[in-house]
């Protein structure tokens, strides 16, 4: 049988105007500013409307795989289910990166049949957020090295420029460069780099600013460089905060489209997860939770990383309790984490789930023991998974006192995702968390992600180089301490170790470098090889991409 590609299947959808999409949301003429027929802003005025917020439902997953979990997938349709039964819902989603778009990973938009439209939009220009981001990036660059030109009054260091520039590429020739290169009319020669967009501190004060007002604070507090006396420069310093915001004040605005069966989808900012916090903004969950009585939302990679910063850093910046979350998985990724071979795991194997299948119940242990929230596993049904594979899931999540659903979104949209939309309704209106943080935010530094690292990975201890001892003291001398902890590690494993599979045990996690993302509000701790500039594989997956003369997109993914 030939499958239908992604998207294949979104050009398929007859869409509907987004003005329809708009009064789904009980959003009027006025709150939207059209990007076409199926695209729109909305305007920041609707967090004022007098409606009650709806429930926040967060769908999280296992620790990845290359066998694939399908997360935004199963977010979108999810929300498609709690349509179905009658609920009125919308969805908060994180908007695609170019680089993984034309890297290995292709679009962010979900699959199969629970994806959301214009696709191929999302996947690539969308409203141009991520230009104005990396504009506002570069612009304060530009001013910072201009400053250092045209006298540097401010007593810059030029060996303490810790703000690089941004592009939304894969690019790794950019990571390290000499500029200011050609005599001193072209600037001062230094070494420097490139991140990509969703590295940069901008993307994360973006997704955390609550208003303009609040963006204008962030932006100003970032600090792009140290004084020859180690004292902080900020772009507050440099007068560049009010360019900055110029450039960002439509962007900050959140955007609205649809899932193919019409559900409201809120889709807005995209951080990484393995570097910055791995939510969409605070301003789109804010919005989709007054404009439905349901809001289902993702954060980025296993639990161990979005929703530890989803849970840790956002909902405590932005004062949300989750009702509910969904912890997904599949009967191939735990067969990867019991050590199968990718290509092995089309047979049944129940040796190799047991042994994989930790992953699964630390994940779920996480989230009900840690921060107290009630949860549901879904899992993703592949047609190779045995009866005898699922059951044996759904009999080990029962110990733990959580209720497994299967999900068959992907091939069947919204009708494949009732069975979980009416465990999630249950969840919301029977069960009653009491949600918990993992730390208390007047810990120390060292004692908050000693906290991360021995509640949510499982981990032994920390072990801190040098180096990052200097910083830490350094970052509380200047009065940073009580800031929450974002720790940038692999995705593919509880520890920092990517080889260490399922869930490793008496690990230590050593924190190799600690810096402020001052205008974000929390510490960044960086742990193992860490790159905030991706590159491209052998085959990048924009070589397979192509356009007729009719302008249609073939090839995106």
């Amino acid at each position: 049988m030939a499958y239908l590609s992604d998207i294949e299947i979104a050009q398929q959808c007859k869409m509907r105007p987004i003005g329809e999409i708009a009064k789904k949301a009980h959003l009027s003429e006025d709150d939207i500013e059209l990007y076409g027929k199926y695209k729109a802003k909305v305007d920041l005025s609707v967090l004022k409307k007098e409606r009650a917020n709806g429930k926040l439902i967060l769908v999280t997953a296992i620790t990845p795989t290359p066998a694939g979990e399908g997360k935004t997938t199963t977010t979108i349709g999810l929300a498609d289910g709690l349509a179905r039964i009658g609920k009125d819902v919308t969805v908060a989603l994180r908007e695609p990166s170019l680089g993984p778009v034309f890297g290995v990973k292709g679009g962010a938009a979900g699959g199969g049949y629970a994806q959301v439209v214009p696709m191929e939009d999302i996947n690539l220009h969308f409203t141009g957020d991520f230009h104005a981001i990396g504009a506002a990036n570069n612009l304060l660059a530009a001013m910072l090295d201009n400053h250092i030109q045209q006298g540097n009054s401010l007593n810059i260091d030029v060996k303490k420029i810790t703000w690089r520039r941004c592009v939304d590429m894969n690019d790794r020739q950019l990571r390290n460069v000499v500029d200011g290169l050609g005599g001193k009319a072209n600037g001062v020669p230094r070494e420097d780099g490139f991140d990509i967009t969703v590295a940069s501190e901008i993307m994360a004060v973006f997704c955390l600013a609550n208003s303009i007002t609040d963006l204008k604070e962030r932006l100003s507090r970032i600090i792009v460089a140290y004084t020859y006396d180690d004292k902080p420069v900020t772009a507050g310093d440099l007068n560049a905060v009010g360019a900055m915001t110029a450039l960002l004040k439509d962007a900050l605005k959140p955007n609205l489209v649809q899932t193919l069966e019409g559900t409201p989808a809120f889709v807005h900012g995209g951080p990484f997860a393995n570097i910055a916090h791995g939510c969409n903004s605070v301003i789109a969950t804010k919005a989709a939770l007054k404009m439905g009585d349901y809001t289902v939302t993702e954060a980025g990679f296993g639990a161990d990383l979005g929703a530890e910063k989803f849970l840790d850093i956002k909902c405590r910046m932005a004062g949300l309790t989750p009702d509910a979350v969904v912890i997904v998985a599949t009967v191939r990724a735990l067969k990867m984490h019991g050590g199968l071979d990718k290509k092995q795991l089309a047979t049944e194997d129940l040796g190799a789930l047991e042994k994989g299948i930790p992953n699964l119940l630390r994940h779920v242990s996480n989230i009900k023991n840690v921060y107290k929230l009630p949860c549901v596993v879904a899992v993703n049904r592949f047609p190779t998974d045995t009866d005898a594979e699922i059951d044996f899931i759904i009999a080990k999540c029962r110990e733990l006192g959580v209720n497994t659903v299967l999900s068959t979104v992907w091939a069947e949209g919204g009708k494949g995702g009732e069975a979980l939309a009416k465990e999630v309704v249950r969840l919301c209106e029977e069960e009653k968390g009491d949600f918990t943080f993992s730390y208390e935010l007047d810990s120390s530094i060292e004692d908050k992600i000693e906290a991360v690292v021995k509640k949510v990975y499982g981990g032994a201890g920390i072990n801190i180089l040098p180096n990052a001892k200097k910083q830490i003291e350094q970052l509380t001398n200047l009065g940073f301490a009580g800031k929450p902890v974002c720790i940038a590690k692999t995705q593919y494993s509880f520890s920092d170790d990517p080889t260490l599979l399922g869930a490793p045990e008496d690990f230590t996690v050593t924190v190799r470098n600690v810096k402020i993302s001052a205008g974000a509000g929390f510490i960044v701790v960086l742990t193992g090889e860490i790159l905030t500039m991706p590159g491209l594989p052998k085959v990048p997956a924009a070589e397979k991409i192509d356009v007729d003369e009719n302008g249609k997109i073939s090839g995106l993914f």
